[in-house]
């Protein structure tokens, strides 16, 4: 219980605590099991390097959940390295100072 707001605390003895946790919309208990995400991938992004980077993703409906964590961490240092060299790429079509 809180001194400086008595009306906030534990709750009631017949607050129903489980379905303020649950997600609205979401699947319960009763619900048929969801649907596996789309087998052709995200749609193309227009640059071949991250398509390549992404289409890694796919490997995580096969991998274990203790696996997870290094599959997107080698797409995410993949990604990364994609931004860096795009940082590095001088910009030919402008003169420095001009935008």
């Amino acid at each position: 219980m809180n001194d400086e707001y008595p009306d906030q605390g534990a709750g009631a003895d017949d607050e129903d605590l489980y379905s303020e946790r649950t997600v609205a919309g979401g699947p319960s208990a009763g619900d048929a099991p969801v649907a596996a995400a789309d087998p052709a991938g995200p749609p193309p992004t227009g640059d071949d390097r991250v398509d390549a980077a992404v289409a890694g993703l796919n490997r995580l409906a096969a991998t274990s959940a203790d696996e997870h964590v290094a599959v997107l961490e080698e797409v995410h240092g993949r990604l990364r390295d994609i931004l860096g060299e795009l940082d590095e790429t001088p910009e030919t079509s402008e003169e420095p100072g001009q935008r």
